[in-house]
């Protein structure tokens, strides 16, 4: 059995695995056989055999995905995923060797914080994804639709009427539902709403993303106008993005909470290689032990806390970045 064969089958067991183990290995494995990433070790004067520690790792610059194929070892991909953005703005593609290895890591990190995805009608206010195409977020929320088992229409634009009776059927019927939707079409939508509406027992997920169309809002601003709006005590948030094949979930309380495949570290903000410990706030590296095709190691663009129990929350974004689908707001 090859290393990525048992690598999978490692995560794909219902059994705890050492973590910093796995993702050493996984590296290893990288560094060798992903073309873009052993140049990257090499430009930096890295050697691979002595990296001991996850805190050694030099962590991949997701601008990469823009300009590079970021693949390890050689193979055609199934799907590309594409990152959301303007006509102006290059969109960073990953590629992905398997569709059913992302769904299904999708669906376990999901239901391990929200129950069987079966409980659930599942709702998506995403026009700017379904406009673009190729989106990752579309092919996770479809899927659980898909999963579900549910008659309901899931996929909505901009037509409100029809989503809120879809709302108000499902929760006749005593079914869960969970409302996923891009950050300024939740606002859009609140705005009609004005509160007149009960969404108690709704799960609403902001997915982040103002995509130019509203004025920015931090975190804190955007749920307290959500929750007035849909008339909830909370509402949820999903950390992820094309670069990514796992995801992590805020369920309610502002801090997101990374699924089994996924860690974060943080970086000095002018350093990024200074994983120093006690840094309070700084940039996101995060590792995906999922990316066992691409790159598990990436450093984004966004900027975080880390508590000492794994959990985080995002600030912000470095000036310089773009503005990206999944993480517009700022500190």
């Amino acid at each position: 059995m090859d290393f990525k064969a048992r690598h999978l089958q490692l995560l794909l067991a219902d059994q705890p695995f050492d973590f910093e183990e796995t993702a050493l290995a996984l590296f290893s494995y990288q560094a060798e056989h992903n073309r873009l990433y052993r140049d990257y070790l090499q430009h930096l004067g890295r050697d691979p055999g002595q990296i001991s520690q996850l805190e050694d790792i030099p962590f991949l610059p997701i601008e990469f995905f823009k300009t590079h194929e970021v693949k390890t070892g050689s193979f055609e991909p199934e799907v590309n995923f594409y990152s959301s953005g303007t006509t102006q703005m290059t969109r960073s593609r990953h590629q992905v060797a398997s569709l059913d290895w992302y769904l299904h890591t999708t669906q376990r990190i999901f239901e391990s914080f929200y129950g069987p995805i079966t409980d659930y009608v599942v709702l998506a206010l995403l026009p700017s994804y379904l406009e673009q195409g190729g989106s990752s977020l579309v092919a996770m929320v479809d899927y659980f639709m898909k999963q579900s088992g549910q008659q309901e229409e899931g996929f909505y634009l901009r037509n409100h009427d029809q989503l809120l009776q879809t709302v108000k059927g499902a929760r006749r019927r005593g079914k869960k539902v969970l409302l996923m939707g891009v950050s300024y079409a939740l606002l859009d939508w609140a705005d009609e709403l004005k509160g007149q509406e009960d969404f108690i027992g709704v799960t609403i997920m902001e997915t982040g993303g103002m995509k130019g169309r509203r004025r920015e809002m931090i975190r804190e601003e955007l749920h307290a106008y959500l929750k007035q709006g849909f008339g909830v005590e909370a509402i949820h948030s999903e950390y992820g993005m094309t670069e990514l094949l796992s995801q992590a979930y805020s369920l309610g309380d502002g801090l997101f909470h990374p699924g089994y495949t996924l860690r974060v570290l943080l970086r000095d903000l002018n350093d990024p290689f200074d994983f120093r410990p006690g840094i309070r706030s700084g940039g996101i590296n995060i590792i995906d032990l999922a990316n066992v095709d691409s790159c598990a190691f990436i450093e984004t663009k966004d900027i975080g806390r880390l508590k000492p129990d794994g959990t985080f929350e995002v600030l912000g974004r470095f000036d310089n970045s773009d503005i990206r689908g999944c993480n517009l707001l700022i500190a």
